[in-house]
């Protein structure tokens, strides 16, 4: 099985806590990315995500251009060791009921794996392992 590693990106872009939420969701629209860490000084205190603008900012009808990050982000930053198997990050991403865990490597965040990545690497996998002339049946239905 593949590790966490292998799916995560690295890089993850960051944001600091005194943003505005639609200066965040403007900048998670140019990245293409659904979370940012947030950083204070040298220190990653949260992330926020999509989700949490809208559960915590849209939702509750609190005015976005005047309401920072650090109103809505999550904290602690939910983690997972890079070493670990894809399964566990799936896992975790369930129980834990978040779509974002942050990839730590020797106990440093390097990168972040969402529930999008999980989902890639299970459809390449599958697709891997059904052979291409594959028989396929319509399933059987019984009528009384």
């Amino acid at each position: 099985m593949s590790t966490v590693t292998k799916i995560m990106s690295k890089n993850p872009k960051t944001v600091g806590p005194d943003v505005s939420v639609v200066s965040a969701a403007k900048k998670m629209k140019t990245a293409r990315v659904g979370s940012l860490f947030v950083k204070k000084g040298k220190k990653l205190v949260g992330i926020v995500t999509d989700t949490d603008i809208v559960r915590r900012g849209v939702a509750m009808s609190k005015p976005l251009g005047k309401l920072t990050v650090e109103k809505i982000m999550t904290t602690p930053i939910c983690t997972i060791e890079g070493s670990q198997p894809v399964d566990d990050a799936q896992d975790m991403m369930a129980d834990l009921g978040v779509r974002h865990l942050a990839v730590t490597q020797a106990g440093e965040i390097v990168g972040v794996v969402s529930v999008r990545d999980v989902l890639t690497f299970y459809k390449r996998y599958a697709q891997s392992k059904i052979p291409v002339e594959a028989p396929y049946s319509e399933p059987k239905i019984f009528q009384d």
